[in-house]
């Protein structure tokens, strides 16, 4: 009997550590292990690498590095934007209400329902296109004189859709409405350069790009107001409390570097085995159909909806072939209920139940691809049978 083969194509949940990311870690677990808030020389080498990664993702960024505020995760450095920002506008007696796109991870959407349920906000949900595309003019029009925030996402998760944000961005310059982007998908792909992309605020997280879980950035324009969320010491010049987790800084710093410096040459490749999957996947399967935008989509990022079929049912029976595979964002894993993106872009229940993402990475291969296009259409004759 064949052995069955380990694939990974749920890249997009998380990432493999890449070994170079590992070995710049590794002297600061029991090398430099001082508290970079010490002054002693531990505490000084300790903070001489943390301020050395924040130099780093300036530079990636190209913004300063006291705009960089190093956080847990891609979620924490949401909900910091969000309510930081929210929350001081509100303090400075400057309005109550946000501009939200309804395709937002929940790191945003769940953050702006609770501004909204629990603190009195006032949130207008965007509408988005057949591809959940923002379109700039409706952003315009949303906006209002006691408008605080627009957040939209720069790719997402489980669509790989990439927003216009740069045109978004420009629009809220020209009212003066500080303007946030979730850039966590998009981060080891995308240009960050924050004046491009005319963003305010604007989030990572390392796991995405091949570094470590359980660190993030958020990037705040200088001058933005920001009320911290975790208040303790003066950490991050005020705005996030809590001794820097030096290690997975260092990491975050050295993959976000390594992805940005390899990433033309990397988007090439992944986007020829996406679209090899999307093409094999509408050529074999009936009644499937790729979800997001064919072309401004994210290059490793290959989603659809497969009528007749539950997600959850595939990804079962791809995991027993061998295939790690995702029904939309790893948050959702469980959730019977099609997910609030798809519906969004107008699908029906019947389609929207059958999502499926398959998302590529540096270690997959033709092989990989073809095997999927084999195996996958099968299984769903077989469910469809059942």
């Amino acid at each position: 009997m064949a052995e069955t083969p380990s694939i990974y194509l749920d890249h997009a949940a998380t990432t493999p550590v890449d070994p170079r990311v590992v070995a710049a870690m590794m002297p600061y677990w029991t090398e430099v292990y001082g508290n970079p808030s010490s002054i002693h020389r531990y505490g000084q080498a300790a903070a001489a690498a943390l301020e050395a990664a924040r130099r780093d993702v300036a530079e990636v960024l190209a913004c300063t590095p006291n705009e960089i505020v190093f956080t847990s995760c891609g979620s924490e450095s949401d909900n910091l934007a969000l309510r930081g920002v929210a929350l001081a506008a509100r303090a400075a007696g400057r309005g109550n209400h946000l501009i939200v796109s309804p395709v937002e991870h929940h790191a945003v959407s769940h953050t702006a329902a609770q501004l909204r349920d629990s603190f009195g906000f006032d949130v207008t949900w965007l509408p988005v296109d057949e591809y959940g595309r923002v379109n700039p003019d409706d952003v315009g029009r949303a906006i209002r004189d006691d408008t605080v925030l627009i957040s939209v996402m720069l790719a997402n998760n489980e669509i790989g859709t990439i927003q216009p944000v740069a045109e978004i961005g420009a629009i809220a310059r020209r009212k003066g409405i500080p303007f946030h982007t979730d850039a966590v998908q998009g981060g080891g792909m995308l240009d960050l350069n924050v004046d491009r992309l005319k963003v305010d605020l604007l989030a990572l997280s390392a796991h995405k790009f091949y570094g470590p879980k359980g660190v993030g950035v958020l990037y705040v324009r200088k001058d933005t107001p920001l009320l911290p969320m975790l208040t303790g010491g003066g950490h991050e010049r005020g705005r996030r409390a809590g001794t820097q987790n030096v290690p997975y800084i260092v990491g975050l710093a050295t993959a976000l570097r390594l992805a940005q410096a390899e990433k033309e040459t990397a988007n090439t490749r992944l986007q020829a085995l996406r679209d090899r999957l999307i093409a094999g996947v509408l050529e074999t399967i009936p009644q499937a159909r790729l979800t997001g935008h064919p072309s401004e989509r994210l290059p490793n990022h290959a989603s659809f909806a497969i009528r007749g079929v539950q997600g959850q049912d595939l990804l079962v029976h791809l995991d027993l072939a061998g295939i790690a595979a995702s029904s939309g964002s790893a948050c959702n894993t469980g959730n019977p209920e099609p997910s609030e993106v798809l519906l969004a872009l107008g699908l029906p229940r019947e389609w929207a139940l059958g999502s499926l993402r398959l998302t590529v990475g540096r270690q997959t291969t033709d092989e990989d691809v073809a095997y999927t296009l084999d195996v996958l259409p099968r299984i769903v004759a077989r469910l469809r049978a059942l």
